[in-house]
């Protein structure tokens, strides 16, 4: 099994991918090798995947075509364990120009044992300005043997700035289809065929999720309760409560997935501050870890906080879709009959009778209101007030297009 075989739905790619790097290894690309890539594309639709996959055809040792899967190379670098291969994941809200100029400096040096020095730079879109900055300058005069794969949703202003998307070769990739993504469930986790095309079919094109909601009863949960946001608007009381708990959820969510892994890095930093030791040294050492456990607190602060907006834009995404299928119905564009397939199908008889009652108007500023709080969110809005404006503006389309 080779490395593009864990891309879904994504031939073209591979085959692309597969000739670069081999042209990559005779460096017949342009007459040099491309340093700078930029992969785009919708969540679920595999662009980091494909940055990894990839990083281990650049570095695979195989004699034939790059990317085997099972020389050494490959299996490290998807492992992440490869020493010339670094992957950056933002835990925060945004990547930092101390985390890029790290990494940077220990990027332009030569490869190890690979072939190249690889940085995978997951979520480009939350790079700080200074530090696109930083980056921007190494990917200008790339050192000869380092390649920077960078990965965003789109090659929109606001998610890679256009000075750093000219200077890379552009991947685009589109979300699999609902089959492709059923027989991955059936194959690789051994689904049955119905659950695996439900689960494929409201996942919204994310295998991720798809998996998730296929085999955790929470997931499912959460989605529901997003699902009965859209349900309760039609009296005030009900729809403030129902944005309170999609809050509420969110922090439940972030606390608990935090909590086991904070408590790790804690006593982490404490032992290797010296707390329970003996000896010289010992309480001067301790007396000085005030700012490393400042510091600590405030990077778990900022990933419970990304953790919880993470999972409230899922919710506002299926929010939004309820009514995108409302008002492609009221248009003939989807639903029973019109081969093109709703967001939600299984939510067919709901979205019917929310087109029947709102005229179009109404359904295309529900979306808005919800696009508006997302936007709000990314601008750190309080939660709880961006949600409430949102709540407000449903009641307000609802009212005055019934």
């Amino acid at each position: 099994m080779g490395v593009f075989d864990r891309l879904i739905g994504q031939e073209v790619i591979e085959s692309d991918l597969t000739a670069a790097a081999i042209a990559a290894r005779a460096g017949t690309v342009g007459g040099a090798m491309t340093h700078s890539w930029l992969f785009t594309g919708p969540p679920g639709s595999g662009r980091s995947v494909a940055a990894m996959c990839f990083a281990a055809a650049l570095q695979c040792t195989a004699p034939t075509t790059p990317g085997c899967g099972t020389c050494h190379a490959c299996a490290t670098t998807l492992a992440g364990t490869h020493g010339d291969v670094r992957r950056v994941i933002p835990e925060g809200l945004s990547i930092g120009t101390r985390e890029m100029r790290d990494i940077v400096q220990v990027a332009s040096r030569r490869p190890s044992t690979g072939r190249w020095q690889v940085v995978v730079v997951e979520d480009a879109d939350r790079l700080t300005e200074a530090a696109g900055n930083v980056l921007l300058k190494v990917v200008e005069e790339p050192p000869a043997r380092t390649v920077f794969l960078l990965c965003a949703p789109s090659v929109a202003p606001e998610d890679i700035s256009v000075t750093l998307r000219s200077r890379c070769r552009q991947v685009h990739l589109a979300p699999p289809s609902v089959s492709d993504i059923a027989g991955v469930l059936r194959s690789r986790d051994d689904l049955d065929e119905k659950t695996a095309m439900w689960a494929a079919s409201v996942c919204g094109g994310h295998v991720g999720r798809a998996r998730r909601l296929a085999t955790d009863e929470q997931a499912r949960a959460r989605r529901r309760s997003a699902l009965a946001l859209v349900a309760a608007v039609g009296e005030p009381a009900a729809a403030y409560a129902a944005a309170d708990d999609l809050v509420r959820a969110a922090d439940d969510d972030a606390k608990q997935m935090s909590a086991a892994r904070d408590e790790l890095e804690r006593e982490e930093l404490a032992t290797a501050l010296g707390a329970g030791g003996v000896g010289k040294g010992t309480a001067g050492a301790t007396r000085g870890s005030a700012g490393a456990l400042k510091d600590l607190e405030r990077r778990q602060k900022s990933r419970a906080t990304r953790t919880g907006r993470d999972a409230l834009d899922l919710a506002l995404i299926d929010v939004a879709g309820v009514y995108r299928d409302a008002l492609a119905v009221r248009f003939g564009a989807a639903g029973r009959g019109s081969g093109v397939a709703l967001t939600h199908p299984d939510l067919s008889d709901q979205i019917h009778d929310l087109a029947a009652r709102i005229r179009p108007e109404g359904l295309l500023s529900s979306v808005e209101a919800v696009l508006a709080c997302r936007e709000a969110l990314d601008q750190n809005v309080k939660p709880r007030f961006a949600l409430a404006a949102m709540a407000a503006a449903l009641l307000a389309a609802r009212a005055q297009w019934s």
